[in-house]
């Protein structure tokens, strides 16, 4: 009883902590970071982020290694990490040297040390985010209620992620107004055009050039000036 209560408490200190922080790259570290203090048969853990043709990038690791461990799944097409994060909810690779699950990545993974390995979801709702995954030299380090921990204990880290993603956009999207409108400020005084035809010759200039919107308006902070009315003005 005592031992359950111990775990709801640092359950509920962590997520505290990952929802502390509203940045999107620190809470990534965070997840990792904090992975170790949850199941303690973890040495190292990684967070991975899904991208399209299944395929993972590391967003954050407690060690060098991790990314190296997740460049092989990409490599080698294979390994728990993209079956977490495209397949199932969860994969336990529970003896990494004798596994004839993944026959090409966990040979490879051997190699570099890698006994044992438990990747589990990281999603919210009906979007998956990516992956957690939990690294041991040990063979068979993670058990059933390791397991079971790990998928608590990231059900916390996605909602954390998520609302560190939404906050991050919304950071984003208000930086990129702003710019937008300094931008239109800045063309309207230059050549005597309304906001409306500066708003509109900066979106032509994005679409001609396939630059995103914001990186238009911060080019024309820079220069004070925007090739496509300049040509218009001489």
């Amino acid at each position: 009883m005592g031992e359950g209560l111990e775990l709801a408490e640092l359950l509920a200190e962590v997520s505290r902590d990952l929802g502390r922080e509203a940045v999107e790259s620190v809470t990534f570290e965070r997840v990792a970071h904090r992975a170790l203090d949850v199941v303690p048969a973890c040495e190292k853990a990684g967070v991975a982020v899904r991208k399209r043709r299944r395929r993972i990038a590391t967003a954050a690791g407690t060690r060098d290694a991790v990314s190296v461990l997740d460049e092989l799944q990409c490599r080698h097409g294979e390994g728990p990490t993209l079956i977490a994060a495209f397949d199932e909810d969860h994969c336990l690779v529970p003896d990494v040297p004798a596994d004839t699950a993944f026959p090409t990545w966990s040979p490879a993974a051997a190699a570099v040390g890698l006994g044992s390995a438990l990747s589990v979801r990281l999603a919210v709702e009906e979007q998956t985010l990516g992956a957690l995954t939990l690294y041991s030299s040990r063979p068979r380090a993670f058990d059933a209620t390791t397991v079971a921990l790990a998928r608590v204990y990231a059900a916390h880290a996605a909602l954390a992620l998520a609302s560190a993603k939404t906050i991050t956009g919304l950071s984003a999207a208000l930086e990129s107004r702003h710019l937008i409108g300094m931008a239109q400020g800045v063309l309207a005084h230059r050549y005597g055009v309304s906001f409306d035809r500066a708003f509109e010759v900066l979106m032509r200039s994005s679409n001609d050039t396939n630059t995103k919107l914001r990186d238009v308006a911060a080019g024309v902070l820079e220069n004070g000036t925007l090739p496509e009315l300049e040509r218009e003005a001489g």
